[in-house]
């Protein structure tokens, strides 16, 4: 199943489509989510979303919960039914079709580094998962189960991981196929 979905990236993997889901993914990340994130502390600084909390203890992630006060969980909650279950979207294929693109350019077809495209998988799984934690822990407050707060940092720090290998995976596709592109010059 991963072989397959690793095959459609490379299939997928255009140029103008790249373009379009880096647009959106900048769209999101660059305007959306600030925005959202401003509109959640309402003049009040510290405030920040539970999924950008890494290495919180359970006694911090009820904090934040707590100091969003009645209009900002519901609202919160909201946005990790919408907006948070949109954007993964766009960035798994955007990076998916990214690192596939670049390794298409500067790994041959048989390297077997090639079948590491498909890493954001893995951030968008988590971060779906990490999601459905943050829904429940907002829709159950004031109860307060630290065995799903301390699954939400195993989630986020697992998401953050996939992630991290992700850029990892951008930045080595950008330099080998680079070189290939210098070497055929050359």
């Amino acid at each position: 199943m991963l072989g397959n979905l690793s095959d459609r990236f490379y299939k997928w993997a255009k140029g103008w489509l790249i373009f379009v889901l880096f647009i959106l993914d900048g769209f999101f990340a660059g305007f959306l989510l600030p925005l959202i994130q401003g509109m959640m502390q309402g003049g009040q600084g510290g405030i920040q979303p539970l999924d950008l909390m890494l290495f919180a203890t359970p006694e911090k992630i009820f904090a934040m919960i707590e100091r969003y006060g009645e209009y900002g969980r519901p609202f919160y909650r909201n946005v990790e039914l919408t907006v948070d279950i949109v954007y993964p979207i766009v960035y798994l294929f955007f990076f998916g079709l990214f690192i596939s693109w670049l390794f298409q350019r500067g790994f041959a077809s048989n390297s077997p580094i090639r079948k590491y495209n498909i890493a954001p998988l893995g951030a968008w799984f988590f971060d779906l998962l990490e999601n459905i934690v943050i829904v429940v822990l907002l829709s159950i407050f004031p109860t307060q189960p630290a065995i799903l707060a301390w699954i939400l940092v195993l989630l986020t720090t697992v998401k953050w991981f996939f992630a991290g290998a992700s850029i990892l995976l951008i930045l080595t596709g950008l330099v080998m196929a680079a070189k290939n592109k210098f070497k055929v010059q050359g």
